[in-house]
């Protein structure tokens, strides 16, 4: 399959990914990722390994519509929910919490 990849063309297969993948260690998962084989990468390091690219040059989107269209289950990072924190906390957090005893 062709696809484009930060502006440069790639004849890529799904054979060649997962050859590409073998013996390679995944890095922890801190966003979108890619299950190949029985492993979850992050997309950026694929992308890096496939595309012989520095993480950089492309975007996740770019990588998760590559092989998604391959025929590999992706799964999108899901941000979650967080309550703002009002001034007040939020200097007393980068304070270290302190006590009115301190």
């Amino acid at each position: 399959m062709r696809c484009i990849i930060a502006r440069f063309p790639f004849d890529l297969t799904k054979e060649g990914v997962l050859a590409a993948m073998k013996g390679v260690k995944p890095e922890p998962v801190t966003g979108d990722s890619v299950v190949i084989g029985r492993r979850q990468f992050p997309v950026k390091q694929v992308g890096a390994v496939v595309t012989r690219q520095d993480r950089r040059d492309f975007t996740a989107g770019e990588v998760v519509r590559a092989m998604t269209r391959l025929g590999f289950t992706c799964h999108t990072a899901e941000a979650a929910p967080t309550e703002a924190l009002s001034p007040l906390e939020t200097a007393s957090a980068l304070l270290g919490n302190p006590t009115p005893e301190q």
